[in-house]
């Protein structure tokens, strides 16, 4: 099949969170199937900036505003890669979707827009690229009108639509609508209107062929009032079309038997050497260098959604515990400040580093005894699946991909060697205490705990697997088309 696949991100070119580590790796693993894929990003200056080899093969214009695909190929790898070049709405600082301060773009809308007509234009062959897909597979808001806009065409593409966080739907006043000069028969409770304001993520949720969500749990949450953000009558209404498909990692830069970021690389025969990496870190933030207590990992953005309200609520009884906490993030500033607080306030027991750094990443994952990650939602969650595949254990809340990935330590789940973590049954503080009490008390158990950081190092999340669920899907996508 030809796929183009649309992202408006893609690691390693440029992330802001889990949906550039899946453009970056879904891809790939389909073409490696043998499928032709092309990937289609707008090219924002942070990605002009690690492109080499490069060449324009189209000029076109949206909207008023000059365009050109540029093609070049995903750093390391043989994948195809359209940047979508429109510098008067995509070549300034700051991130993909906001400035410097963490304020939306004022025209987002239009910046999408225009990236979405790319999109179309690519897809019908109107920029005669000598290549068609005979599937378009779109992700989030920000590619959300593409299916739209390809709807009433008789000879398109056949659509996928993903959901990666329901939360972001790219919602817009109405006056929007007209301004991007949309055809009018989109405008509709069944379409692009939501509560006399325009959706973008609604023209993949409502005309999309299939719909998936990055995880089988989350696609059963977002059906209920409490996930569905006001989508679920919709979601309910093209249940039959909308399925779970688990996100994988990319084995190869998650491997700590290969992470060149590594002090000590290891694998699940020399699972001891893992410890090297902890004493590195510890001597990296100047905590004190102790085999006997675990160390706590977070990588995450530091918002609502990833818990950070019932950490806080139990960061004081946490610290008082024998453990050592090291965080790695940015986000909400008033989780920053707090966070901080409690680090000068306990520095022996918690390390807070504010913003990103990969390498630092890969060095947590690494050196942590357990991966803390008590979100309140999690669609599917990537940095589960890094730690299992580190030996790191995940303390996870029962939600999305957290539930379909994590095995509690029940004695039974130790006894037949699935446990691979431990599950906060309610997203409280008081649970998560409990939860962390039990991981604390089975480190001291060696042998057992060898053998849960095995389990989890013998997971498969890898994209193989995932990406055969893809084809199969986009096969039906294209039978129901034809």
């Amino acid at each position: 099949m030809n796929i183009l696949y649309i992202s408006s991100e893609a690691f390693p070119l440029i992330k802001t969170g889990g949906l550039g580590d899946v453009a970056g790796s879904l891809p790939n693993a389909l073409l490696k199937k043998l499928h032709d894929v092309r990937l289609l990003l707008p090219a924002y200056p942070e990605v002009l900036n690690k492109i080499t080899k490069n060449k324009v093969i189209a000029t076109t214009a949206y909207y008023g505003l000059p365009a050109s695909i540029i093609e070049t190929r995903l750093p390391g790898s043989k994948l195809i890669v359209w940047l979508l070049d429109c510098p008067a709405v995509f070549n300034r600082p700051g991130g993909p979707y906001t400035d410097h301060h963490g304020n939306a773009w004022d025209d987002n809308a239009l910046r999408f827009a225009v990236f979405c007509r790319c999109a179309v234009d690519i897809a019908l062959d109107k920029l005669k690229l000598n290549w068609q897909p005979d599937i378009v597979h779109c992700n989030d808001w920000q590619s959300g009108l593409v299916p739209a806009l390809l709807n009433h065409h008789r000879l398109r593409p056949a659509t996928v639509f993903t959901i990666h966080n329901l939360a972001y739907q790219g919602v817009f006043e109405k006056q929007t609508f007209s301004d991007l000069q949309l055809p009018d028969e989109l405008w509709h409770m069944d379409g692009l209107e939501f509560y006399d304001q325009l959706s973008f993520i609604k023209g993949g949720l409502a005309y999309a062929d299939k719909i998936t969500a990055v995880s089988p749990s989350y696609a059963s949450e977002i059906l209920s009032p409490e996930y569905g953000y006001g989508l679920n009558g919709l979601l309910i209404k093209r249940q039959q079309d909308l399925s779970g498909i688990l996100n994988g990692i990319d084995h190869d830069h998650w491997n700590p038997g290969t992470d060149k970021c590594l002090q000590q690389k290891y694998n699940r025969r020399s699972i001891n050497n893992k410890s090297a990496n902890k004493t590195h870190l510890q001597e990296e933030f100047s905590l004190p260098i102790d085999a006997t207590i675990p160390m706590i990992g977070i990588v995450s953005r530091l918002v609502e959604q990833k818990g950070f309200d019932i950490i806080l609520q139990a960061i004081e009884k946490i610290l008082t515990k024998p453990l050592q906490l090291v965080i790695l993030g940015t986000g909400d500033t008033h989780y920053e400040i707090e966070l901080n607080k409690w680090a000068k306030k306990y520095p022996h027991k918690l390390k807070v580093n504010i913003g990103y750094d990969e390498c630092l990443a890969h060095r947590i994952e690494a050196a942590s005894d357990i991966y803390l990650m008590p979100s309140t939602f999690e669609p599917c969650g990537l940095n589960q699946l890094y730690s299992l595949r580190y030996g790191t254990l995940p303390v996870v809340t029962e939600v999305g991909g957290l539930a379909d990935t994590v095995t509690d330590t029940s004695q039974e789940n130790i006894n037949n060697r699935t446990a691979n973590g431990f599950v906060v049954k309610k997203q409280t503080a008081t649970h998560l205490l409990q939860a962390l009490e039990r991981a604390i008390t089975l480190y001291k158990n060696t042998a057992v705990w060898r053998q849960l950081q095995i389990n989890a190092m013998s997971c498969d999340f890898s994209w193989q697997a995932s990406a055969e669920h893809y084809i199969e899907l986009y096969e039906l996508a294209l039978k129901n088309r034809q």
